[in-house]
């Protein structure tokens, strides 16, 4: 009987030293786990911060829309110049330079050089056949491509959609509008050269360059506008820009020397 009590007292001894600690570990577990669930969160707050919103950054910004009168560079109006009010070879700036301003306008928004419209007209005259006046087509294209573009003329798609195809795959494109084809957008415009920028197909709209008018400068208008004014009785309607060759610009004129009033209100 003796013997039976000293092996209970001994198993029950064994138990004892069997189960304490794992008592004692099972009690801890929970504090351990909140203990590593904690850093586990903290870490995750360290790791990954509340995200600061960026602004969105506006496209138009680096985009080039000289205005060409006298009126704009009168009343210092951004995007305006000396060049409105300057006389050449007989006749005025302002009265003939819109496609002319359309090239600085594409030249210094493209290539990472800049230039004025008539730093343009300069150059067109050196370069080529171009003399004075409103520039031919066939000057403009020549005088593109010899600064670096690749560039095609064209005339109005009898589908509007083909001729959206055609300005989304340009970076940009000039266009030759009249309101004697359609007169809700320009008045009394027998002819004015304008430039197509940022075209955007969610909302079919472009940003446009209007050198002869400051309250369309700068503004989204809708593409279909453009196709409608588009002028037929002219040899060609419109040029696409289709690609820029830093090798191939010959001229890389780098910044404005005549006086404008920069890119924004002073």
């Amino acid at each position: 009987m003796r013997r039976k009590s000293r092996l209970l007292t001994g198993a029950l001894a064994l138990l004892a030293a069997i189960l304490v600690p794992v008592i004692a570990d099972y009690t801890q577990k929970p504090e351990a786990i909140d203990t590593v669930a904690e850093s586990v969160s903290t870490q995750a707050i360290i790791e990954s911060p509340e995200a600061t919103p960026v602004p969105e950054e506006d496209p138009t910004e680096g985009v080039y829309t000289f205005l060409q009168g006298p009126k704009s560079w009168g009343e210092k109006r951004p995007w305006s110049g000396v060049w409105g009010k300057t006389m050449i070879d007989g006749g005025s700036f302002g009265g003939f330079g819109c496609g002319l301003c359309c090239m600085a306008n594409i030249y210094s928004t493209i290539t990472p050089y800049e230039c004025s419209p008539l730093d343009m007209y300069e150059y067109a005259q050196k370069n080529t056949d171009y003399w004075s006046g409103a520039i031919e087509w066939g000057y403009m294209e020549e005088a593109m491509e010899k600064l670096g573009f690749t560039c095609e003329l064209r005339t109005k798609p009898k589908s509007y959609k083909e001729f959206r195809n055609e300005i989304e795959s340009s970076p940009a494109a000039v266009l030759l509008v009249s309101s004697s084809e359609d007169d809700s957008y320009w008045q009394n415009t027998p002819g004015h050269y304008v430039t197509s920028l940022l075209y955007n197909r969610e909302n079919d709209m472009i940003f446009l360059g209007d050198s002869g008018n400051p309250d369309h400068n700068r503004h989204w208008i809708e593409l279909k506008t453009i196709y409608k004014a588009l002028k037929t009785a002219s040899r060609y309607q419109y040029m696409t820009v289709l690609a820029y060759s830093e090798e191939g610009n010959q001229w890389k004129k780098n910044g404005i020397e005549h006086k404008w009033a920069g890119k924004t209100e002073q």
